[in-house]
């Protein structure tokens, strides 16, 4: 069947597209029957008619690696539910996605729906879930409706709720909508949330969500992406999905470009096929008219900048080589070596027009406001990087304060319940590396800081 899209969405011929094979396709719908003709559901009947550990083990096999941000072996997850296990066991879809830079859920929950679904019901049966929930942030009140209409097709035809298909499996999904707030995409914090509480991360050990997770029992939790891959792992086996990508990289993953390109958007690439050059250059146009690339946060927000001119030496020993960062790969390993993460797959370019500063002060207001204020150094620390950030990007900041807010950020990095200490300290951490000079040269010795308490203080004390 010869599939053709809208004008303007066509894929590039570097794209290979599994997931985002029907978004922004001409003459498709979110529907179960525009699904069903072109064999949805039919990875599902398969998985239903094998064991439970042979659907994990085929997800092992094909070497998923969770598309959330943290890149782990999504099969390696699923096996880490206690065997001696008595109580039920739970599935959660995380659909917070609130990561700066990264917008690719969204397209797959307005226009494929029923791809996540058949994912969700392959995935609990694999776990033996029999409840399952989709966590949506509240700013997506349209991609709510559609998945709720969605869940009710595939229960019409008796591919959710009792007997599935006549398999002996049960499952119900339900719908929950958050409150749009960051700390709910990590996944303790979601399930504090699921539980009715304030989203407060919990600390692990002991609470691995695999062994204590919603309501104290095992729970898995995955990304939009992830589950979705898992209908093609399916439909293709682990052995032809690893095909795809490379090494330890295997299958697709989509890129969300946004920034200072000529043409943002989404890309589903081969896992380490494509090099930045490759994806900024051929896929995005290159820069703007009469600017240079600058700098490029790979994966969203929270992962550390690269510089476009920079050199990294990647590998260890005699097998070490240097690669100049064009010629970066864009798979999990190959930006861990380079100092930054894969992350959600969020790529922000900056050119030659951003100051540095600007784009510091961005990052730290986000952080600061959506910190839960549960651990005192990321709720303190925080709120002081937006301070000091605020001082050097309004010109007001001696060269010491550049000093101080790196100071502050490695005071934070590594002393939080969660990651998001490191989610707020890794981005300040990484631009004053690569870009001290810049911001430094936007202080001055001259300028004397004082705050409004401080004046307010003085005249206090010079009427007394």
């Amino acid at each position: 069947m010869s599939i053709t899209y809208k004008p303007g969405k066509k894929p590039h011929p570097n794209e290979h597209r599994l997931i985002f094979k029907n978004v922004d396709r001409r003459g498709w719908n979110p529907s179960i029957k525009r699904y069903l003709k072109e064999d949805g559901y039919e990875s599902l009947k398969k998985a239903l008619k094998m064991d439970p550990k042979d659907v994990i083990n085929e997800v092992k096999t094909s070497g998923l690696r969770g598309r959330g941000g943290a890149g782990f072996p999504t099969g390696i997850k699923w096996g880490f539910i206690p065997p001696n296990n008595t109580k039920p066991v739970y599935l959660i879809c995380n659909c917070d996605e609130s990561e700066p830079g990264t917008f690719k859920d969204r397209y797959i929950v307005h226009q494929d729906p029923h791809q996540l679904i058949e994912g969700m019901v392959i995935s609990a049966h694999a776990v033996g879930a029999h409840t399952a929930y989709i966590y949506i942030r509240e700013e997506f009140p349209e991609a709510a409706i559609t998945l709720e209409k969605a869940i009710q097709e595939a229960k019409d035809n008796n591919f959710l709720g009792k007997n599935i298909l006549g398999s002996g499996f049960d499952l119900e999904i339900y719908i929950h909508r958050g409150a749009a707030a960051y700390i709910c995409g990590e996944e303790t914090g979601l399930i504090e949330s699921l539980e009715g509480k304030r989203p407060y991360p919990r600390i692990k050990p002991p609470y691995f969500p695999a062994a204590i997770g919603l309501y104290m029992a095992p729970t898995i939790v995955n990304n939009v992406e992830s589950l979705c891959h898992v209908v093609h792992i399916m439909r293709m086996g682990g052995e032809e999905y690893v095909k795809l990508g490379t090494p330890r990289n295997s299958g697709t993953r989509i890129l969300c470009v946004s920034g200072d390109v000529k043409e943002p958007g989404y890309f589903e690439v081969e896992v380490g096929k494509i090099t930045f050059r490759e994806l900024l250059y051929d896929m995005c146009g290159g820069p703007k008219d009469g600017r240079e690339f600058k700098a490029v946060i790979p994966g969203g927000s929270s992962s550390k900048i690269l510089r476009c001119n920079e050199t990294f030496k990647i590998g260890r020993g005699d097998d070490a080589k240097d690669l100049d960062f064009w010629d970066i790969p864009l798979d999990f390993d190959t930006l861990a070596a380079a100092g930054s993460m894969a992350g959600s797959g969020g790529v922000i370019v900056m050119d030659d027009s951003r100051r540095m500063s600007w784009v510091l002060n961005n990052i730290t207001h986000f952080y600061a406001h959506e910190s839960c204020g549960q651990c005192t150094p990321c709720r303190e620390g925080s709120t002081w990087m937006k301070k000091v950030s605020d001082r050097i990007e309004g010109g007001t900041a001696t060269p010491t304060d550049v000093d101080t807010l790196e100071q502050i950020a490695y005071q934070i990095d590594g002393k939080t319940v969660c990651a998001f200490g490191e989610a707020s300290a890794w981005p300040v951490e990484a631009m004053i590396d690569k870009f001290r000079d810049e911001l430094v040269g936007e202080t001055s010795e001259d300028n004397d800081f004082k705050s409004k308490e401080r004046i307010e203080q003085e005249k206090f004390l010079s009427s007394v």
